[in-house]
């Protein structure tokens, strides 16, 4: 439930607003949970609206609040919680080449793809070594394959698949850059999760458990749900790009959702620490709680980080190479993600100059907000258009849930942003009535 001062009718605009995208016999979106959180731990306002999977799917498959998700790179914030807690420790240093290059071979090894199509492949050998900075900051030079055509075009006819849940398909992609040279998002947060799985000799969904979860009293995330976990799953949805249209689809990211008699092997239980985690909305708003509260869970008191690193993390890590976020980019993999801008802004002038930064793992917004939020917050997302925030200074963070292909679904970002701007201006009111 909400916390109790914050505007009732507030909490009844929220809901209606979510109610309306998901009623009805065509739905703009099948299915949603919201939830919004503060620095106390105090949930402001949480909602469940429409069901997990499009009609006739839904009749027995109301959304809940106990929905599991697959959050997709969503996950990699709490691979950067679990790098930085080990960074405390002493155990892996964020500038060390020679500890990344002792730890993984591979990335010693690792070249960089240049050419096309036209010119022909061909790979070079890296200018200097890889970080676990780099990693977090993605400038270590990955990429995507859904994002990069250049990586689409080197693999074919077998092509890589980046959801697969196969090593060979993450950590068997070439550099796209140089190492230090850009920012390019891509599998450098997987490779991170290789790193803390090799100086604690534990596989990432154990350490994430032992070292995350069980603090904070989280027991709906995962690698690899269980057969409880499953029987609330969220079906995926693709949108038609001709007339909108939505059906339910495959599941993108099946092999850790598969029985298996044999699971023991590295393949079968491989983590992805850049999109693997399964879980709900309510228990990622905690993780967000514990950014929100300097690194100590306000409801538990775990202390899982320190606050000067917390403080790194939301230090923008790539101050001298901005991310246009208006800039023209297109897909490689159109069924996965959108071209980008989703939504282009009506100033080209404005567009060419809005910039964000990148923390460790997460995006960092140079300028305000209209919704309220403050710059320098946290954010980012996941392919299946979820999305998150946490907003340090006004001490409020939130997380929308959905499962709909391809990434930049218009419904979904534009009922979010309705809703984080209702959730300000309750805040908004809750103080001027305590002042």
């Amino acid at each position: 439930m909400a916390t109790p001062h914050f505007p009732t009718d507030i909490q009844a605009s929220l809901r209606q607003l979510l109610d309306n995208t998901t009623s009805g016999p065509t739905p703009s979106i099948p299915g949603l949970v919201y939830s919004a959180i503060d620095r106390n731990g105090d949930i402001i306002f949480n909602h469940a609206s429409g069901s997990r999977g499009l009609s006739p799917y839904n009749r027995k498959n109301p959304m809940t609040l106990d929905t599991i998700f697959w959050i997709a790179s969503c996950t990699k914030m709490l691979t950067a919680i679990a790098c930085m807690q080990l960074v405390e420790q002493g155990k892996l240093n964020l500038d060390d080449v020679e500890q990344v290059e002792k730890l993984a071979r591979e990335l010693k090894d690792v070249k960089v793809l240049e050419g096309d199509l036209s010119s022909g492949f061909r790979l070079v050998e890296k200018e200097r070594g890889i970080t676990l900075r780099m990693l977090l900051n993605h400038t270590a030079g990955f990429g995507y394959p859904f994002s990069h055509s250049q990586l689409r075009d080197y693999s074919l006819p077998i092509g890589y698949d980046e959801f697969a849940g196969h090593t060979n398909d993450v950590l068997g992609l070439p550099l796209i850059n140089q190492p230090g040279t850009k920012f390019d998002y891509g599998v450098n947060i997987d490779w991170a999760g290789v790193l803390v799985e090799r100086v604690t000799g534990l596989s990432l969904n154990d350490y994430f458990q032992k070292h995350i979860f069980e603090p904070l009293g989280i027991k709906d995330i995962s690698f690899f749900p269980d057969k409880d976990m499953k029987s609330r799953l969220a079906y995926m949805h693709r949108r038609e790009e001709k007339d909108g249209s939505l059906h339910v689809t495959d599941h993108i990211y099946r092999f850790a959702l598969m029985e298996r008699k044999n699971s023991d092997g590295p393949e079968e239980r491989f983590c992805s620490g850049g999109a693997g985690c399964f879980g709900t909305v309510g228990d990622y708003c905690k993780i967000i709680a514990v950014l929100l509260n300097n690194g100590t869970c306000p409801k538990t008191k775990a202390q899982i980080l320190k606050p000067e690193t917390v403080d790194e993390m939301y230090k923008d890590q790539i101050p001298n190479k901005p991310r246009y976020i208006n800039q023209p980019f297109q897909t490689a993999k159109p069924h996965l993600a959108k071209h980008i801008p989703f939504r282009p802004l009506a100033n080209p002038a404005q567009a060419e100059l809005e910039t964000e930064g990148w923390g460790l793992t997460f995006a960092l917004n140079h300028e305000g907000k209209e919704s309220g939020r403050k710059p320098f917050s946290a954010s980012w997302e996941g392919i299946a258009n979820l999305f998150w925030f946490a907003d340090r200074e006004s001490g409020v963070g939130g997380m929308i849930g959905s499962q709909i292909l391809p990434y930049g679904d218009n419904a979904v970002l534009d009922v979010n942003d309705a809703v984080e701007k209702l959730v300000y201006t309750g805040l908004k009111r809750t103080e001027d009535m305590y002042k």
